[in-house]
């Protein structure tokens, strides 16, 4: 998604420019963050992506190699999904931050 907002090649990038204008909608990598709670996937500054796995622009496989890759893995994708959970609570507590 940040390759997109950015204009930039990526594997996805034919599929995603089929639907341009529903990616429009958010404006940047960063609304569409926002709009589907997934700040726990990007950096404090919103331009990095935190990968589950060491990423090498497309490269290399994108399964775990071993097994301690893919508890590493694992472990990330649980964290996240925790925190994702989270803030899905606080928003359905308050879906109005400036309320």
């Amino acid at each position: 998604m940040r390759r997109h907002y950015l204009g930039q090649n990526s594997p996805l990038g034919e599929t995603l420019s089929r639907y341009r204008e529903f990616f429009a909608l958010f404006d940047d990598l960063g609304g569409y963050v926002e709009f589907f709670l997934l700040q726990d996937l990007v950096s404090a500054t919103g331009t990095e992506i935190d990968f589950f796995m060491p990423f090498d622009h497309f490269s290399s496989p994108s399964t775990p190699a071993d097994a301690d890759a893919y508890r590493e893995y694992r472990r990330r994708s649980v964290e996240f999904i925790h925190a994702r959970n989270r803030r899905i609570d606080r928003y359905a507590a308050n879906p109005d931050p400036f309320a």
